[in-house]
């Protein structure tokens, strides 16, 4: 229980984490916002690191495999990541938020091309899922908006980006690697920001609120948690009660930012966590649950 409730943190810190990023933006582009938070985030896991190396928990197999699961990983997560705030500028926290959990039932599916088994309850995720996009998304005329369609295309790259850790995260320590990318990430976001965007520093202190939430409570915190609470935890229920992060975007998208859906748009998103819940947890897991709960 202990370790749930960690991991529900997580989620609801990530969730009303896109409010942080939609106000941020009301300051900042979105590429200088991105920048900004991630290398905000990765000098808040540097006592992490330090406190993990004095522990001797830290590895890495070859240095080698550092600067290319750094590279990598973090230019993943600059798409991921770029694509979901550059769409938050076209849609609403709660929609990006349901999009972006798409990952969640994409990262099986496209492990295929990896040789990694998929079972029964992935397909029947997925199908429910893409059904529930329909409804939140798709408008009159078989039309996508631009904005969610941003957060689709993200969500492909966050579903590429988990793959990459799960390749170099057994030659690489997770905080070690997440620190690497998260710095990746930053620096590769101030250079497009650089060429595309104007900042100034009054932008950069308007939006300080957003950019602590965003970079240090999102980023260092909800991911130590998440570290500390999965060492104890089921994993079909920490990717369950994590993948509830969308609800909480939706939460604080209406609490904080007025937003509201539509009977259509919140049918749809029960769908699509009904179908990342169902693609997370095995039917023999389900089958022998309610075999048990029978006897």
């Amino acid at each position: 229980m202990p370790a749930n409730l960690l991991l529900l943190l997580a989620a609801a810190i990530w969730g009303f984490g896109f409010v942080a990023q939609t106000l941020g933006m009301e300051h900042l582009s979105p590429f200088a916002f991105n920048g900004i938070r991630f290398l905000m985030g990765t000098f808040s896991l540097i006592p992490l690191v330090w406190y993990l190396r004095r522990q001797n928990k830290l590895h890495v197999s070859a240095p080698k495999d550092l600067v290319r699961g750094s590279l990598l990983v973090g230019v993943l997560l600059f798409a991921g990541a770029s694509f979901q705030q550059v769409g938050l500028q076209y849609t609403t926290a709660a929609n990006a938020g349901f999009i972006t959990g798409l990952y969640i039932v994409l990262v099986p599916v496209l492990g295929l091309a990896l040789k990694h088994t998929t079972g029964l309850n992935t397909w029947l995720g997925c199908a429910i899922a893409a059904v529930g996009l329909y409804f939140l998304s798709v408008k009159d005329g078989m039309s996508i908006g631009y904005g969610d369609a941003l957060q689709l295309v993200g969500a492909l790259f966050w579903a590429l980006h988990i793959l990459a850790v799960d390749h170099f995260a057994k030659r690489i320590s997770p905080v070690v690697l997440a620190m690497m990318q998260f710095f990746v990430c930053g620096v590769l976001s101030l250079i497009v920001s650089a060429v595309i965007e104007v900042t100034t520093l009054d932008g950069v202190m308007a939006a300080w609120g957003s950019l602590f939430y965003a970079g240090l409570i999102s980023v260092g915190i909800a991911y130590t948690l998440q570290v500390l609470a999965q060492k104890n935890a089921h994993p079909a229920h920490a990717a369950i009660i994590l993948s509830l992060e969308t609800v909480f975007a939706a939460i604080g998208g209406i609490i904080f930012l007025d937003e509201s859906l539509s009977v259509r748009a919140l049918f749809g998103c029960g769908l699509m966590l009904l179908g990342m819940l169902i693609s997370q947890v095995p039917l023999r897991y389900l089958v022998k649950s309610r075999h048990q709960k029978v006897t």
